[in-house]
């Protein structure tokens, strides 16, 4: 029964096929095929080694590497290169000999790279052909473009040379974009945007430069060229007679622009002189778009002019333009929202917050300067006129500087020397707020400091310091008054701390200098004179003060390089000139004190102490008659000086004090003999000039000639070429004639122990 049973093979046997496989890849049996290790042992059919890409198998004559016929080949060779199998091409070849066939192009069985990266990169489309006209073209419009953007780069950074060469290089490559275009045949196509830009450009580099002419031709060429559209608003930076064609050109769209050009036609007009003219431009512009700028030049104008109505009528325009700035309460903190609070510091000190306090106090210093020059002239006394000013400023929107207008009245009376008046309008201060009550009270306490009331000066800065004790002037007027009671460690204190709120007070710097040198502390007041001569380069009262510590130090060389310095500052100074001549007599120098107390008396000849120097030298010279004629002159006995100062010229008639002397008695008598002994004492002046000159110059030559003879132990040779006669007659008759020939010249020798040796150094 079993017999009939046939079991049905099942067709998903998922084993099937588990051992079928080709023998190919079969690498674990490679040691025992014999076809392979016979290929592997001989040189017949061995490969070389593969890369990823490699040439064909017709390859001959290549160097076998050495690790090959060793054992362990097969490791080393699967190991270091990369078997390529080909499972479906040509059988390679047995030999080495290459078959017909066969060659060294690259087969179907490569590397297994199926995205060709061993290719490299694909192949342009098309290959860019930078010589046409057009590639030219192109390359050149956007080097002009590179040019002037370094330009104006360049401009931006302060370098204005380079600014300006990298313009006439656009320019250079503007025009010769220009010819390629028109050889190319294609001329309609210029750009004329960027020869605009690059003849802007190159025209404003001119006048930066400082070179107006080629500006001006520059931009001649432009408006010249109607291409250009925009020609008619170039002719603003043009001279004056195109301002009324610029502004006749655009149009009242660009309104900005027009206000500016009537504005410079004003200003021209102002400076011509013709003020009826500048008048009607600056209304125009008060009427279209007042500014502070043109109300204040309109308030000049009318000045000029002397219309006393108009100039009341221009303050009150002036004092009414809107600055168009905010508030100043929204940059004040509030304490509930933290967020806000943040907000308002971040923009409490911005560019625009900035720009918003320079407009304000530009305002402010343009009506306070009105105020000031037209208060003399709108009404009968300038008291009235300022009365007029305070009155309509504090019905405006700056009503803060009401009390500075008033401060200046006081400032007003000062100047006019009438200090009842200026301590009268001074004192009404008292009762005002605390800012104006210590700027009146500084000033207060500086005239009562000045008329030596130093009570109430000291009262006064007290005042002052009540109101502000931040306030640096009332603090300096309070140590001043330390000062002068010799109170000098409670002046230091008040002088410190004026620098402490002010660090750039030169006033409280000073006087804190001249307190360290009354308490002897010369090493920090010089220091602090040091530091005031750093902010002060040209300080006169700084430099004399340093060299005058130096003298006290037992520095005289410092000191005079100080006093030299002051007097290239202060030429004319007898005060300076009689100490530096003090300084050279102290050093030993008669001479050259002489010359500077000379040059003190002459600039202030009433100075006693020069006179007592120059008679106690004239009478230790035994310049006797000169000093006779200086008791002469001083006494007031000018006859007899004229005539000893005759009788010195006769005697020495190149004396040039003499004849100084003589020019100035001969002015102040208003003889008629100055004119000659001027012309003498030039005269004298030359000669002793030239004759300098040629001292000098006999100098430099007698130092040439003994720079050029010989040292005491050296044997004389000369310099120069001369004509001397060598020629000898031997008495004993002439010598044995010398061979024709020569021998070798022979080389210096050596002199090394040729000389002779003393008794004294030969062995005993």
């Amino acid at each position: 029964m079993m017999e009939n049973v046939h079991l049905v093979e099942d067709e998903d046997d998922i084993y099937s096929g588990y051992n079928d496989y080709n023998a190919t890849f079969d690498s674990e049996e490679l040691d025992n095929d014999e076809g392979f290790q016979q290929a592997v042992r001989t040189s017949h059919g061995r490969r070389p080694p593969m890369t990823a890409k490699f040439p064909g198998t017709a390859i001959g004559g290549r160097p076998i590497g050495t690790s090959f016929g060793v054992s362990g080949t097969l490791t080393l060779a699967l190991t270091n290169t990369q078997l390529t199998l080909e499972l479906d091409g040509a059988a390679r070849p047995m030999t080495a000999v290459r078959a017909a066939g066969y060659t060294s192009a690259l087969t179907r069985g490569t590397t297994f790279d199926p995205l060709g990266q061993s290719k490299g990169p694909a192949p342009p489309l098309e290959a860019r052909n930078d010589d046409t006209p057009e590639e030219k073209i192109k390359i050149l419009e956007k080097r002009v473009n590179e040019l002037i953007a370094e330009s104006c780069i360049a401009h931006s950074q302060g370098s204005l040379q380079l600014a300006l060469e990298k313009a006439k290089e656009a320019g250079r490559k503007e025009r010769a974009l220009v010819r390629q275009r028109e050889q190319s045949g294609n001329a309609d196509h210029i750009n004329p945007d960027l020869t605009y830009a690059v003849l802007f450009n190159l025209a404003n580099q001119y006048a930066n430069n400082d070179m107006y002419p080629e500006a001006l031709n520059t931009y001649q060429v432009i408006v010249k060229n109607k291409m250009f559209t925009n020609a008619g608003r170039l002719k603003v930076n043009m001279a004056i007679k195109f301002y009324r064609m610029a502004l006749d050109q655009i149009s009242n769209a660009h309104k900005e622009t027009r206000i500016k050009i009537l504005q410079n036609i004003g200003v021209v007009f102002v400076r011509m002189g013709q003020y009826s003219d500048a008048v009607t431009s600056f209304e125009h512009i008060m009427s279209e778009s007042p500014n502070v700028r043109t109300g204040f030049n309109l308030i000049l104008c009318y000045y000029a002019t002397g219309d006393r109505d108009r100039m009341k009528k221009a303050f009150q325009k002036l004092i009414a333009v809107p600055l168009g700035i905010g508030e100043e309460d929204k940059y004040i903190p509030t304490n509930d929202d933290t967020h806000a609070n943040l907000v308002t510091e971040a923009i409490k000190n911005d560019k625009l917050h900035q720009m918003e306090r320079e407009r304000k106090s530009l305002a402010e210093k343009f009506i306070m300067t009105s105020a000031k020059l037209i208060a003399p002239a709108i009404e009968s006394s300038f008291a009235a006129g300022f009365d007029w000013c305070v009155d309509m400023v504090k019905s405006s929107q700056y009503v803060e500087l009401a009390n500075d207008l008033e401060i200046n009245k006081a400032i007003t009376y000062l100047r006019q020397k009438d200090f009842k008046q200026a301590v009268e309008s001074l004192k009404m201060f008292e009762k005002k707020d605390s800012r104006v009550k210590s700027a009146a009270a500084t000033n207060l306490s500086f005239l009562y400091f000045l008329e030596k009331d130093y009570e109430q000066a000291d009262r006064y800065a007290d005042l002052a310091m009540s109101a502000d004790r931040y306030n640096p002037a009332a603090l300096i007027n309070k140590g001043n008054t330390c000062f002068v009671r010799q109170d000098y460690d409670k002046a230091e204190e008040f002088y410190r701390e004026a620098l402490r709120n002010d660090s750039s007070c030169t006033e409280a710097l000073y006087n804190l200098g001249l307190t360290y040198k009354r308490l002897n502390r010369l090493e920090e007041a010089l220091d602090g004179f040091l530091k005031l001569h750093a902010i002060l380069r040209n300080s006169s009262q700084v430099m004399f003060q340093l060299a005058h510590l130096y003298e006290l130090l037992d520095d005289p060389q410092q000191a005079m390089d100080w006093l030299m310095q002051l007097i290239s500052v202060t030429p004319t100074d007898p005060q300076v000139l009689a100490k530096l001549g003090g300084v050279h007599d102290l050093e030993g120098d008669k001479p050259q004190a002489l010359q500077y107390y000379s040059e003190s008396f002459r600039h202030f000849p009433s100075n006693m102490a020069v006179i007592e120097w120059l008679g106690a030298y004239y009478i230790e010279t035994q310049f006797l008659t000169v000093n006779c004629t200086l008791v002469f002159f001083f006494t007031g006995n000018y006859q007899q000086a004229l005539e000893t100062y005759k009788d010195i010229h006769r005697k020495f008639p190149e004396n040039i004090e003499c004849l100084r002397f003589l020019v100035r008695l001969c002015t102040d008598m208003g003889m008629k003999e100055v004119q000659e002994y001027a012309t003498k004492m030039k005269k004298v002046e030359k000669m002793k000039e030239i004759r300098e000159q040629g001292n000098s110059s006999r100098g430099d030559r007698l130092s040439t000639k003994l720079k050029s003879l010989p040292g005491s132990n050296e044997p004389y040779e000369s310099s120069g070429q001369r004509d001397l006669d060598a020629s000898y007659v031997d008495p004993l008759g002439p010598q044995t004639e010398r061979p024709k020939t020569a021998a070798k010249k022979r080389g210096d020798e050596s002199d090394f122990a040729d000389e002779e040796l003393g008794d004294d150094l030969l062995p005993e």
